[in-house]
């Protein structure tokens, strides 16, 4: 019996594909009548992987990201489900370097972190997430855009346990969106929170900043009211951030693309090659939303285009439908849709396990107090040498 492994091969040919399919469990999209071109694509794929499966059409495209999955999950998205309920944060860690598992820090949480514009569709994404892997059906647990297109006021982190489960091993922070012109300031807000870690109801620096109340008073109001109630709101725990998720709205920026504005499609690029995200994780994953409001070939083109300025491959790319043209969400109804934001999930939390770093010992908080008092020895020589020098200039 052949194995699964003759998928990746490069002398893959349709019939060993379709002895592996012989064998290899149910599934329905594989009676579609365009499943034979499906296998000859393969092939193709097989002798140049030069080409780009983002101009596939869609029942294509359709198909081999089911083949995908399939391979990720053989008994389907329930078993996928499943490594995630019953997930503990460093389960899916590698031995590496002689270190044993005891000896390395991991947290008792991890800590995904969604960052994006407004209307990047980070709060859909949240809510897509409790449906589908919290069983929640269509209510709405974060905070989303309202029916005339203006966003609800928000200057807090929110954390949101989507399996909604008091051993959950992970979390999700949905973070508070900028506009476009504030990539500066956003990245800057970021920094902070990759080395001062996250928290629920956390307020941003920016709404601190005099210059931005004065921008906008009624900012400055419910900045005034948070303030007020600090001292009575309980310290929630402090989180690290051991992977950062980047979601962008599909639909606006090719629009903007289309009339020629480069500014969308510059500020993601900015924010997700930025130094801050990449200390956390070299490969953040970006997650297109919004996609099912523009024609299939347009929405094709579209990633194409975003994968070639962002310089990144399609693996690090998600392109998922939150919310369908009716205003549910999509849960199991849109097959990739519940796969696509699953798989996620599972991709974040095996690179945050596999990025833990070994336990500071003793003798290695010694050495780094050592380095600190060398260097403010250091320091405290090169000014008194700084301030002699300019004594004898004067003499």
């Amino acid at each position: 019996m052949k194995d699964q492994s003759v998928i990746l091969k490069e002398d893959v040919s349709v019939d060993d594909y379709t002895d592996l399919l012989t064998v290899a469990p149910f599934c329905w999209w594989r009676s579609a009548a365009k499943f034979e071109e499906y296998l000859k694509w393969k092939e193709e794929e097989a002798k140049s992987p030069s080409l780009n499966p983002f101009k596939l059409d869609p029942e294509l495209t359709f198909m081999r990201e089911m083949e995908r999955l399939a391979l990720l999950a053989p008994e389907g998205l329930d078993e996928l489900r499943q490594k995630l309920y019953a997930y503990h944060a460093g389960d899916f860690w590698v031995p590496a370097g002689g270190v044993k598992k005891e000896d390395m820090d991991i947290p008792s949480v991890n800590t995904i972190l969604l960052v994006g514009f407004h209307n990047s569709g980070k709060s859909s994404l949240v809510n897509l997430m409790y449906s589908v892997l919290g069983r929640s059906g269509v209510i709405p647990f974060a905070e989303t855009l309202s029916g005339n297109g203006s966003r609800q006021l928000a200057s807090t982190l929110e954390e949101h346990n989507v399996l909604r489960s008091m051993k959950s091993g992970f979390c999700v922070y949905d973070s508070v969106g900028f506009d476009y012109d504030e990539v500066n300031e956003f990245t800057g807000e970021i920094w902070d929170w990759m080395i001062e870690g996250v928290s629920h109801k956390e307020h941003l620096k920016k709404f601190e900043d005099e210059n931005h109340n004065r921008r906008h008073p009624w900012k400055k109001i419910e900045s005034d009211f948070h303030i007020s109630l600090g001292s009575t709101t309980p310290k929630f725990a402090n989180r690290k951030v051991n992977f950062v998720m980047v979601a962008a709205n599909l639909f606006e920026i090719n629009n903007a693309i289309k009339t020629g504005d480069r500014r969308p499609l510059e500020a993601v690029r900015q924010i997700f090659s930025s130094p801050a995200i990449r200390k956390c994780n070299e490969n953040p994953l970006l997650i297109l939303t919004h996609g099912d409001m523009i024609p299939c070939e347009e929405r094709i083109n579209a990633r194409v285009k975003i994968c070639e300025y962002l310089d990144i491959l399609e693996a690090g790319v998600y392109d998922i439908v939150c919310v369908t043209s009716y205003g549910f969400l999509p849960d199991e109804s849109d097959l990739i849709a519940a796969y696509s934001v699953t798989e996620a999930i599972y991709r974040a939390l095996l690179v945050s396990d596999r990025g833990n770093l070994p336990k500071r010992k003793i003798k290695d908080k010694m050495v780094m107090v050592m380095v600190w008092f060398m260097r403010l020895i250091g320091a405290m020589f090169g000014l008194l040498a700084r301030l002699f020098s300019g004594l004898s200039s004067r003499h």
